[in-house]
């Protein structure tokens, strides 16, 4: 079930199966990017790894998500092949 709802689509790089699981990946990735800079001063070493999870749910950096979720978006509405 997860692996359908957050699995890479076969025919592109950043698109994910789903739009709902690329919006819930989106959502995971952008909390975290807001509270490894909030813990930045307090926890240096903490912020680094959670920033770098969040780099990890996006696939790349904020860009890259964007361009992920636009193809998604592409791919549903021009029925892509898997």
């Amino acid at each position: 079930m997860m692996k359908h709802l957050l699995g890479k689509r076969l025919d592109s790089l950043f698109a994910t199966r789903t739009l709902s699981g690329h919006q819930l990946r989106g959502a995971a990735a952008f909390g975290l990017l807001a509270m490894a800079v909030g813990l930045q001063h307090a926890h240096g070493a903490l912020s680094l790894e959670v920033g770098l999870l969040a780099l990890v749910l996006l696939r790349g950096c904020p860009m890259c998500w964007l361009i992920g979720l636009i193809e998604t978006v592409r791919q549903r509405r021009h029925g892509g092949v898997e």
